[in-house]
């Protein structure tokens, strides 16, 4: 059977997810994100249909890489029905009013857009399967990436086959999530690559070389720059900066990192502080370990000598002050956002560290910094060369992506194998990595 799928955008890179297909006679889209750094995907004009001939976009999870071309298909016409989960539905709007911004919309335009968005999406559960239209059914599954990030099962009954989309798989042990829970068997796969052909490591470690970080990066007075996405990064940073800061076994190891002791931590980040107070009220949706600390009295996305910096004018002023401090900002690739103001001002003084906690796109300034991190190389902040003074940290055990290992036990837990995989969502040399992983096992990548 010819491969059901036309990829429209994220087939042979990171950012821009985007896949259609018929049903049925239904034209269906599975994420339409929108690209970031050197990646490039399908203009709309170019597609297979018009935005105002699609019935329905199905929506893994809420990053931008994933949503960011909504506001684009409504304005062309989209009137269809965005089909997601709950804490997805309630993460699109402030996610996409953020992107907007950038786009240079007008209050109007922005105020219609998310009217038509509120109109048009719904939130469902994962685990029961869903009657769609037409003899096609879906199941949502939960992918352990963000707050309601999920996988999507589509069954054709009248055609006879099922197709999988896996979204963006996450890893075990995150702070917040369930973890990713396994799939229904289906014809075939599309799987997201980002970390195919790498291992992290010991996510039971992390918090500890957090701290070690943290501790060694203080202790010359200076500031740490934590780039961050404001959806999921933020938040898993703010719960185990909680832990290092109330742990015992953390206060006894790290003292300077002790309780009131411990440097003043600054959420830089409007988006940020937006999406923390979502995921408080999405509660519901945690793991048992974050609800257990919760129903014991302690927020873990909330501690001592930690500061919102919601307007702008305290964002000038905290570019002013001295360290030792801690700040949380905004864009994860540093790409944009109030973090690029932070390293203007900051990563020419060798005190100063940055710490990245995320993946980064080729061709952005956050992967640039590391890449010229060891020969102090320079980096365009801001449309000015900067040379990279400040230390650079990598911690790969932050990493939202399953890697290698999580990606392979994931498809051979879900109890029948595909009758094809397609490979999505990474770079050539993790998508190849994967592949010969995966034909080892005897599947068939194509």
């Amino acid at each position: 059977m010819k491969f059901p799928v036309v990829h429209l955008g994220g087939e042979k890179c990171v950012t821009g997810s985007c896949h259609f297909m018929q049903l049925q006679g239904l034209n269906i889209l599975v994420d339409c994100g929108m690209t970031q750094g050197e990646d490039r995907g399908v203009d709309p004009s170019q597609w297979p249909v018009r935005a105002s001939e699609l019935d329905f976009i199905f929506l893994t999870h809420a990053h931008v890489d994933h949503i960011g071309m909504l506001p684009r298909l409504i304005a062309d016409g989209f009137g269809g029905e965005i089909i997601c989960t709950h804490p997805t539905q309630a993460l699109i709007v402030p996610m996409l009013n953020d992107a907007m911004r950038f786009e240079h919309l007008s209050d109007d335009a922005r105020q219609d857009v998310t009217r038509r968005i509120d109109d048009l999406s719904w939130g469902f559960e994962c685990g029961p399967t869903f009657d769609l239209k037409r003899g096609i059914s879906f199941k949502l599954g939960r992918a352990g990436h963000i707050l309601g990030s999920c996988f999507i099962r589509l069954e054709s009954a009248r055609d006879g086959f099922s197709i999988l989309f896996s979204g963006d798989l996450g890893n075990r042990d995150t702070p917040l999530l369930p973890d990713p829970e396994a799939a229904d068997p289906a014809d075939f796969l599309i799987l997201e690559s980002t970390y195919g052909n790498r291992l992290h490591g010991d996510r039971r470690q992390r918090v500890r070389q957090l701290a070690g970080v943290l501790a060694h990066c203080l202790a010359d007075g200076g500031k740490v720059f934590i780039p961050a996405f404001a959806l999921g990064r933020t938040q898993e940073v703010l719960y185990e900066l909680d832990r290092i800061f109330s742990d015992d076994a953390y206060r006894e190891m790290y003292p300077q990192l002790r309780g009131e002791a411990h440097p003043p931590v600054f959420l830089d980040s409007p988006l940020g502080l937006d999406i923390t107070q979502i995921y408080s009220g999405l509660h519901a949706y945690w793991d048992e370990e974050a609800r257990a600390l919760l129903m014991g009295g302690e927020d873990p996305l909330d501690f001592d000598r930690l500061f919102a910096v919601p307007r702008h004018y305290q964002h000038e002023q905290l570019l002013g002050v001295d360290g030792p401090v801690i700040i949380i900002a905004g864009s994860g690739m540093c790409a944009g956002g109030r973090i690029v103001d932070h390293l203007v001002h900051g990563i020419e003084e060798p005190r100063n560290d940055i710490v990245f906690v995320g993946y980064t796109a080729k061709g952005t300034p956050g992967r640039c910094i590391q890449a010229q991190a060891e020969s102090h190389g320079t980096v365009v902040l801001d449309g000015v060369e900067r040379r990279v003074r400040a230390g650079v940290h990598v911690l790969s055990g932050y990493s939202a992506h399953a890697d290698q290992r999580g990606l392979l036990d994931w498809v051979g837990a879900m109890g029948g194998r595909p009758k094809m995989i397609r490979l999505v969502h990474g770079e050539d040399d993790a998508r190849s990595a994967l592949a010969a992983a995966l034909e080892q096992r005897g599947y068939v990548v194509g």
